[in-house]
């Protein structure tokens, strides 16, 4: 009897330690468990990007990304600590950034994501980390819009939930024909084909377009400065802890100089003049 009772204890040993096992999943959609990085305690993190933004945020044909967004977003996931292959990027189209972050689909998002008080309400914000500002981008022989007034009784596109569209829209070109579509890709083959004048958009967006080699020499910038638009990296509402840890990581990508690396590599080529590195404002 008593070789089994302790057979019965070991049994009982093992079931336990199985069940603790089956039942210590991570409930968490977006990221592993806190941990070291390598795998040993992260199994992913799940980030929300564009993926048809040049210079910015651009899946491209082979399935690699590259952008300044996406190289923001690496080094604060390296911050956070995982390594490049514990991220999985998703896509972020505009309309749809506050679902993914309140459904829990993304850890964050760094999406050319401009910070403003309507957003506020639903989702929280670090950073900023970029200051850009809106302009027009034209065909490159259109003399015809130098300034917001020329595009009343004009042809101009955005994107739908883009704060762009709406800015010119109702302060500075209320007669302007707008055309909303679901990315900026869309609007770019309207430029071309001129079935649209203008494409709206932050200056650092647009100056990835005019920069693509099958673009250049095509468009143009008009050179104007519509608004200020700080791009924040977006957050799950009340998550003060990773919006700390985030607010940590920019500013050392900043102080350790990887940050002006990164714009001079994705912007650069278009000779795209930044600002200099905005002061963290949001959590502060």
């Amino acid at each position: 009897m008593k070789i089994s009772k302790v057979g019965a204890a070991a049994a009982v040993a093992v079931a336990l330690a199985l069940t603790a096992t089956a039942c210590g999943g991570n409930s968490d959609k977006a990221s592993g468990d806190a941990g070291s990085s390598g795998g040993t305690g992260k199994d992913k993190v799940v980030i929300g990007i564009k993926f048809d933004q040049p210079g910015v945020g651009l899946k491209t044909p082979d399935g690699k990304y590259t952008g300044f967004d996406v190289d923001v977003a690496t080094y604060v996931a390296k911050e956070l600590g995982y390594q490049p292959d514990q991220i999985e990027f998703k896509q972020a189209i505009s309309a749809e950034r506050e679902n993914l972050i309140s459904n829990g689909d993304v850890k964050f998002i760094v999406a050319s994501y401009s910070i403003n008080d309507k957003r506020k309400e639903k989702v929280d914000f670090a950073g900023p980390y970029l200051l850009a500002h809106q302009d027009l981008l034209v065909r490159a022989d259109d003399t015809s819009i130098t300034k917001p007034e020329d595009l009343n009784k004009k042809k101009l596109c955005s994107v739908t939930g883009s704060t762009s569209a709406q800015n010119v829209k109702t302060k500075l070109a209320p007669e302007a024909d707008l055309k909303e579509s679901a990315g900026y890709s869309e609007c770019l083959t309207g430029l071309e084909s001129k079935t649209i004048d203008a494409l709206t958009t932050d200056n650092s967006i647009l100056a990835g377009y005019a920069a693509q080699e099958k673009n250049k020499g095509k468009f143009k910038l008009v050179g104007l400065n519509m608004s200020n638009e700080n791009y924040g990296i977006g957050l799950k509402k009340g998550d003060k802890d990773l919006q700390t840890k985030i607010n940590t990581a920019l500013k050392k990508m900043v102080s350790d100089g990887s940050w002006e690396a990164a714009v001079k590599k994705n912007f650069g080529p278009a000779d795209y003049k930044n600002e200099p590195a905005p002061q963290i404002t949001e959590g502060s």
